[in-house]
């Protein structure tokens, strides 16, 4: 079967607005682990606007925090920044405060044994092509048909100083995943097949916050259940229980020896205790069981208080080693 996964550099313009939506919110933990965050950050033309509902004891500056990841991505001119942040809704609040679920949704987790990572192999390398990509506007794509590469696709915005570019070497690195009949890898690497690329960012385009769900979940061959991760604090099982989901599956995938886990786990908003929690393993169906799937059970077990959350938002939420990939 073929199957195709596409990444995107921390300095994509969606990318860019998910790290400063999460900077945000690691700088509340940072002196007020019980904050209430929700925010998106829209990003353009000169403009970065950051709207949503922030309830804590912290004080950030904003700005600044949009600013600082701006730069770190790679952009060197200043940019103005609009804010527009209010409390959370009572409403909202109250369930929280009762250890409710912050919405509804449902959560989905994967784990396969198809890498060492757990996830398929064309997210894997489509995301180590990314990372190639150092801190330039860029995105990859990787077919593969039963663990061999198909076809690579990247572009690559070749402004300013490229020496952070790595992808002749992570390409060739690639070899052992040619199948027999393609001798030269360059043959089936297709590089900006639009032609010269030099302005990228938000320069070219716009991003928003929550925009990549595929390529911050699994890829688009598992299926995404609940909203986007970045800029939500824990007490969103839109987060939490999409983690708690990823554990479960790793779990599952490690006793049972198994080839492929998918877990789903559905919340009512204001009720703590899930509606539905099932394990796929192997094609085989089972309700989860000796886990406590309340949010501020999923928040103490996986340690989700503490600043961690701008390094998720860069190159997928899952496979890079936090506590609910082990």
């Amino acid at each position: 079967m073929l199957r195709t996964a596409e990444s995107v550099t921390k300095a994509h313009p969606d990318k860019v607005c998910d790290q400063i939506s999460d900077a945000i919110l690691d700088a509340c933990l940072e002196q007020d682990p019980k904050s209430r965050v929700a925010i998106e950050t829209l990003g353009g033309h000169g403009v970065i606007t950051i709207c949503g509902e922030l309830t804590t004891k912290a004080y950030v500056n904003i700005r600044d925090i949009a600013k600082n990841v701006y730069k770190d991505c790679g952009y060197n001119e200043d940019i103005g920044v609009v804010v527009n942040v209010v409390e959370q809704s009572p409403e909202i609040s109250h369930g929280v405060d009762q250890d409710g679920a912050g919405d509804q949704g449902i959560m989905v987790g994967y784990a396969t044994s198809e890498t060492p990572e757990m996830l398929p192999l064309e997210v894997v390398l489509s995301r180590k092509l990314c990372k190639a990509m150092g801190k330039h506007d860029g995105k990859a794509q990787v077919t593969v048909k039963d663990g061999k590469i198909e076809k690579i696709l990247t572009s690559l915005c070749t402004s300013g100083d490229m020496s952070d570019v790595k992808l002749e070497q992570t390409v060739k690195s690639f070899k052992k995943y040619l199948p027999k009949h393609i001798k030269n890898i360059k043959s089936i690497w297709l590089q900006n097949p639009n032609g010269k690329w030099t302005i990228g960012g938000f320069h070219a385009d716009t991003g928003l916050t929550g925009r990549k769900l595929a390529v911050d979940n699994y890829g688009p061959n598992i299926p995404v259940g609940g909203g986007c991760f970045s800029g939500k604090d824990a007490t969103k099982v839109d987060r939490s229980a999409a983690y708690m989901a990823r554990k479960i599956a790793v779990d599952y995938l490690k006793k049972r020896k198994a080839k492929e886990v998918f877990v789903h786990i559905a919340y009512a908003i204001g009720v703590a205790e899930p509606l539905m929690a099932v394990a796929d393993i192997d094609g085989k169906q089972e309700e989860v069981k000796g886990y406590d799937l309340r949010p501020s059970a999923i928040i103490k077990f996986l340690r989700l208080r503490k600043p961690q959350f701008r390094k998720t938002a860069e190159y997928g939420h899952f496979g890079n080693g936090f506590l609910w990939d082990c």
